[in-house]
């Protein structure tokens, strides 16, 4: 089922089956989109090889013809298909790919930076602030990869503040966001839990494939917050979460304090299955005070008063949401490199910084 599909497919002429699906694309499916920017590549590849010299077109194409050393551009590379768009796509295969998509990374990102992050696995739950941090992580090739968890559909009141388009209403978010990541780099690994995390899946969330290296936990589950930080200090992995109000982050030390109270003590340390059995005030107590409710933001502690009276869920703006993407992303990048050992909360207040 094409709502189901979130890889893409590599077609390489080095490989016979491989070059006869591709041309089977071509001549037998009207409705497929070929996109072919090879050349572009190549001559962008080159130049970036070159960066001393000021290469004049003619030298340009005698650097790409040896480059090439015989072989055919249409052959040359991968063609990727990706079923729920029916494009197909001619790249420059992963290695030169690769070079050329992050050579704007150096040297913010050093090379052996760029190999370290290529090992590293992160976990992300709940796709709201999670998707813009995703994506951010994604384009910036900071994991080698990605677990995505959350059971939610798209609805229209999510366009606020999530990329999506509305062709994509009732498609999951965990679909919608790995497409997003396959279209800016097919080559990145993105696993998918689209039922989202429970206490039968949450330990092969952490483990199945290797340890995850960092927990994002942006969901709005209270029980699965708990049950993320559990398992967390269990394994010893870090966790930052993003509140898109006031810029808020947290970010959870268990690598390096395996003892250190979930959610900085804010809250009794509970174990999730007793959160089941309290009641909804008892539960908005407990967010309330996760989220410290003597520092939200004016117009979020309106927001809370109007809940389930005029407004029936959490606000979030996309301002907000992008912003905290990019925050919760560096601070990820720098935890996965050990530049940043600090636990703590912090804030990146707009209105304070710039008043």
């Amino acid at each position: 089922m094409v709502n189901k599909i979130f890889k893409p497919e590599f077609l390489r002429f080095s490989v016979i089956e491989q070059k006869e699906k591709y041309f089977q694309y071509i001549k037998f499916n009207s409705d497929v989109e070929r996109y072919d920017t090879i050349q572009a590549q190549l001559k962008e590849l080159i130049k970036n090889r070159y960066p001393k010299q000021i290469l004049t077109q003619t030298e340009l194409v005698d650097l790409i013809t040896d480059h090439l050393n015989g072989v055919e551009p249409e052959a040359y590379g991968v063609w990727v298909y990706y079923p729920w768009s029916k494009r197909l796509v001619h790249l420059l295969d992963e290695n030169e790919f690769v070079e050329l998509r992050t050579v704007r990374n150096h040297y913010k990102i050093t090379h052996e930076e760029e190999q370290n992050l290529s090992t590293k696995k992160i976990c992300i739950i709940g796709l709201s602030v999670g998707q813009s941090v995703a994506l951010t992580l994604a384009m910036e090739r900071c994991f080698g990869e990605l677990r995505l968890a959350d059971f939610d559909m798209l609805d229209l009141s999510n366009l606020n503040r999530l990329r999506a388009g509305v062709h994509q209403i009732g498609l999951a978010k965990t679909i919608i966001c790995a497409r997003e990541i396959a279209e800016i780099d097919p080559f990145l690994k993105v696993t998918i839990f689209e039922t989202g995390i429970n206490e039968n899946n949450i330990d092969s969330f952490f483990t199945e494939g290797g340890l995850t290296d960092l927990l994002i936990e942006e969901c709005d589950s209270l029980e699965i917050k708990v049950l993320a930080r559990i398992k967390a200090k269990q394994y010893k992995v870090p966790v930052i979460m993003e509140t898109s109000d006031r810029g808020m982050l947290d970010i959870e030390r268990y690598d390096l304090e395996p003892d250190r109270a979930p959610f900085h003590g804010l809250i009794p340390e509970v174990h999730a299955a007793q959160l089941k059995e309290i009641s909804s005030e008892k539960r908005m107590d407990y967010l309330l005070a996760i989220a410290g409710s003597d520092y939200l933001s004016e117009r979020m502690k309106v927001s809370m008063l109007e809940m389930n009276r005029s407004i029936t869920g959490w606000p979030q703006l996309a301002s907000s949401v992008v912003m905290g993407g990019g925050v919760a992303a560096e601070m990820s990048r720098k935890i996965l490199l050990g530049q940043s050992k600090v636990s703590g909360r912090y804030y990146i207040d707009l209105d304070k910084i710039i008043s």
